[in-house]
């Protein structure tokens, strides 16, 4: 079998009792079929036009030479630096498949003015830029964040006397803005089916695209896909995606959190994209599944917290290992393709499970909304609570800021979350700069003995931020943001990157807060380097 799955404890009691109405209900093989009415007559509009992410790896044969030769043709003019600008499904999935095969390839899913410069210029002395091809990848074609950094690469591009037709490849839906624009300016355009959406496009041309110009061999991963999906086709009780699907939504009462936890695996980064498509797809309505991406040795673990359900990612070789040290855990093991298509349909299969609809993300599009208020009005910044060596805190409600002390802050912030809650990191900040800040996130859990999520800003915005605002109303927010003297213009635009990452923080802010009554505590750090140190010393 290409894909693998033990259980033990609790959640095979749950699979073995919630699996039999799973098969009864024929959802496997109605996926497979193209059924819109599975998830209900609410859902079928959409869901008509989301299930193409079924048949991927067929449609996306072709694609596979057309990049191929790209490729070839690149790297004969000694253009072998790929660059991605993407967020959400665009992003996550190939930087898994890019980190996995071993391939370098720039990520580049942020809006800070730092993050932006880095990957124009790479290594500068090298003459990185020169060497260049830029992906922009969007479904839509009207995200902001990649907008803003192909405007970026083409002045920089041309900076260098070198025509960025010939250094710019684009990914999009056929007929979005960016599609038809880019045609008409004469980009390469590859176009991915329009009816799967972003986090369900790992195997479309947003996943093979970016990975095949940087030397994956993507016919290799469709391979891998190919393989499982006859198993998760069929209406069996040995349907992998059926016995995950009732392990992370099954249950009564349900365990809402999924641990995520890699363990010796071969494949690196997988929770991050499994974190986007599980929260994404089923955070809305007031309930979901959230995904909180875990180290085996992270306090979630340790505790054997109730409300979480421990899924534990391994090497096949290694599972029998590991069976009886990990009792109540779900185990799985597989190839890279095998994971993407096994995942994509459990999390459908979840959806139907939760009631509601796997495909749409009502909630995202606030924050943006709020982003783009903020930018035309450019109101002043709300002064701090208080500022202390150097952090500048801000707070949704006084009494948070009581204290006067960045710990005492977090204190009353920890205090905030209910009965099976959770506290939610989110930092807008350089992460090439800053790597280090992801480790509070063990030192929170540890401190406010609850699930912590981290997610680095804004590209969270795009997958668990749906969650944030449509699941449950039991996260507190903590978010992190920096000042700095980098910024950047965005050529044809009257906004900074810099102006466009403190608007997409505040934005989002102001959504959980005054939207959701949600709480929230904004931590500016003046000197960021200096003031990391102080932070982790307030959240122990």
């Amino acid at each position: 079998m290409s894909f693998d799955i033990h259980l033990s404890g609790h959640v095979k009691s749950v699979v073995d009792a919630t699996l039999p109405g799973l098969v009864a209900s024929l959802v496997a093989s109605g996926i497979t079929a193209g059924d819109a009415t599975l998830w209900g007559p609410d859902a079928e509009d959409e869901s008509s036009n989301r299930l193409g992410w079924v048949e991927a790896v067929s449609v996306s044969r072709p694609l596979v030479p057309e990049i191929v030769a790209l490729r070839q043709t690149l790297v004969a003019q000694g253009v072998t630096r790929v660059v991605l600008a993407g967020m959400g499904g665009s992003s996550l999935a190939p930087e898994v498949i890019a980190q996995t095969a071993g391939v370098p390839l720039v990520i580049l899913d942020s809006t800070a003015p730092g993050q932006v410069l880095a990957a124009l210029d790479g290594d500068a002395q090298a003459g990185d830029l020169a060497k260049t091809v830029l992906v922009v990848s969007s479904k839509s074609g009207s995200t902001v964040e990649t907008d803003s950094a192909k405007r970026a690469f083409e002045a920089a591009f041309r900076d260098l006397g070198i025509d960025p037709l010939e250094r710019i490849v684009v990914v999009t839906d056929p007929g979005s803005p960016l599609d038809q624009a880019a045609r008409a300016d004469g980009y390469t355009v590859f176009n991915a089916d329009p009816t799967v959406g972003g986090r369900y496009s790992a195997l479309t041309a947003f996943g093979l695209v970016p990975t095949g110009l940087a030397g994956v061999d993507i016919a290799e991963i469709l391979d891998e896909a190919e393989a499982t999906l006859l198993e998760v086709a069929i209406d069996s009780p040995d349907n992998p995606a059926l016995v995950l699907a009732a392990a992370i939504a099954g249950g009564e009462p349900r365990r809402d959190k999924l641990g995520l936890v890699t363990d010796g695996t071969h494949i690196v980064g997988l929770p991050d994209w499994i974190e986007q498509l599980v929260a994404e797809s089923t955070g809305k309505e007031g309930t979901g599944i959230l995904p909180v991406v875990l180290l085996p040795v992270s306090p979630e673990v340790e505790s054997g917290a109730t409300d979480v359900q421990i899924v534990r990612l391994v090497d096949e070789a290694k599972r029998f290992h590991l069976f009886e040290h990990h009792h109540g855990e779900v185990l799985v093991s597989g190839s890279l393709g095998a994971q993407f298509v096994v995942w994509e349909y459990a999390t459908a299969i979840a959806g139907r499970m939760l009631g509601i609809n796997p495909f749409d993300q009502p909630d995202v599009e606030s924050a943006k909304i709020a982003a783009r208020g903020l930018l035309d009005a450019r109101p002043e910044q709300a002064p701090p609570a208080f500022i202390v060596e150097g952090v500048e805190v801000r707070v949704s409600d006084p009494a948070l800021a009581a204290s006067g002390t960045v710990a005492g802050v977090l204190d009353a912030l920890w205090a905030q979350v209910p009965d099976g809650g959770y506290v939610a990191i989110q930092a807008y900040v350089n992460r090439l700069a800053l790597p280090q800040l992801q480790g509070l996130r063990e030192l929170v859990a540890a401190d406010s003995g609850k699930p912590t999520t981290f997610g680095w800003g804004p590209r969270f915005l795009h997958s668990t931020g749906q969650y944030h605002k449509g699941g449950p109303a039991t996260g507190v927010f903590l978010q992190i943001l920096e000042q700095t003297d980098v910024d950047l213009e965005i050529p044809g635009r009257p906004f900074t990157f810099g102006q466009l990452i403190q608007a997409q923080a505040a934005g989002d802010a102001g959504v959980l807060a005054d939207g959701h009554g949600r709480p929230v505590v904004t931590l500016t750090l003046t000197d960021p380097q200096i003031e990391v140190l102080s932070l982790f010393e307030a959240a122990q």
